[in-house]
């Protein structure tokens, strides 16, 4: 590991002051510590907003909640996790936060670090390799070991979407809030938050390295929503999902009126999959409609030469995780976390 200097910011104003000169923020630290330790990261200064309370917490907007939920970045999973106004009306998110890593990671690790993970493919987490990512013209995992790359919408580059957070967040139509000194606050749809690495491989998302995610805004579901996220990995892992699926459906009675199908570890991206969507809305959510929107959701899927199987998992990970979602099937005991 690389040697820096620290600066320990106790306000928002003092940590946006500090983010210049290739600085990078600290939060948990669980992702960036690992990046530092192999060479993928080597900032001169680290940026800790550990400590900046106002970064911190669950709050209803609106009356009474109305409004939806603000989240501050620095809030742990663990504690997203728990809180009840998350499960009682956003249990999608409670699921992704409450089965992520484990336990003492999730009470280290905060929603903001969550979303602003980098990729998981070894070749661009490893400093043996200069790949697409890293400026390069190519990229190892076409012709190298791609068990756990991208079946969708991949280009140059078919690294995955680490975040659980992010699947959950692009069911629910969450935004996130990001500031700079310069140019104020902004908030940005979490469906345009990230960059597909054709369109630029060396982001991965459109914060400015002058900007600091905030907080996270989430407007209430519409009345009749019923959610839940399901994480599908090795067996006995606590390590990142290699198939999961965020399912949001709006009920009218026993009819789907709409629904939002989310996936990560299939593409570069979170996404979501407008064919399965179709196939549930305007019908009732029976084994037969999940079991379809399942298959559906695999339209256009490209698998390299060590990932098949994925074909076989998402269909199989979203059917079960729409029937949990509908209370219509318990929480699959080999989904992981």
């Amino acid at each position: 590991m690389n040697s820096f200097a620290l600066a320990d910011c106790s306000t928002i104003e003092a940590a946006l002051s500090q983010l210049k000169d290739g600085a990078i923020v600290k939060a948990g630290g669980v992702d960036l510590l690992d990046r530092m330790k192999n060479g993928t990261d080597t900032p001169a200064r680290l940026v800790n907003i550990r400590n900046i309370s106002e970064l911190r917490g669950i709050h209803p907007t609106g009356n009474g909640g109305a409004g939806g939920l603000t989240i501050g970045a620095l809030t742990t999973l663990a504690e997203v996790a728990d809180a009840p106004a998350v499960r009682s009306h956003y249990t999608v998110l409670a699921d992704a936060c409450g089965h992520a890593a484990t336990p003492h990671i999730r009470n280290m690790a905060t929603l903001g670090g969550n979303l602003l993970q980098q990729l998981q493919c070894w070749y661009y987490r490893s400093a043996d390799f200069q790949c697409l990512r890293k400026g390069k013209d190519i990229c190892y995992a076409f012709s190298g070991l791609n068990q756990y790359h991208a079946i969708m919408d991949y280009g140059g580059c078919p690294s995955v979407a680490p975040s659980s957070g992010a699947v959950a967040l692009l069911a629910l139509d969450a935004s996130v809030e990001l500031a700079s000194a310069a140019k104020g606050k902004r908030t940005v749809a979490i469906r345009d938050f990230y960059l597909q690495p054709d369109s630029n491989p060396h982001s991965f998302h459109v914060m400015a390295a002058d900007e600091l995610l905030t907080a996270v805004h989430i407007p209430r579901p519409a009345t009749g929503t019923r959610s839940a996220y399901q994480k599908y990995g090795e067996k006995e892992s606590h390590d990142w999902a290699i198939a999961d699926a965020g399912i949001l459906l709006e009920m009218d009675g026993n009819l789907c009126r709409r629904a939002v199908v989310a996936m990560g570890a299939a593409s570069p991206v979170v996404r979501r999959s407008h064919e399965a969507e179709a196939a549930l809305t305007g019908k009732p959510i029976t084994p037969e409609t999940a079991r379809a929107a399942g298959q559906a959701s695999m339209t256009g899927a490209m698998p390299l030469s060590m990932n098949a199987y994925k074909v076989q998992l998402f269909p199989v990970a979203i059917y079960r995780t729409i029937l949990l979602a509908a209370g219509q099937m318990d929480r699959d005991p080999s989904a992981t976390g």
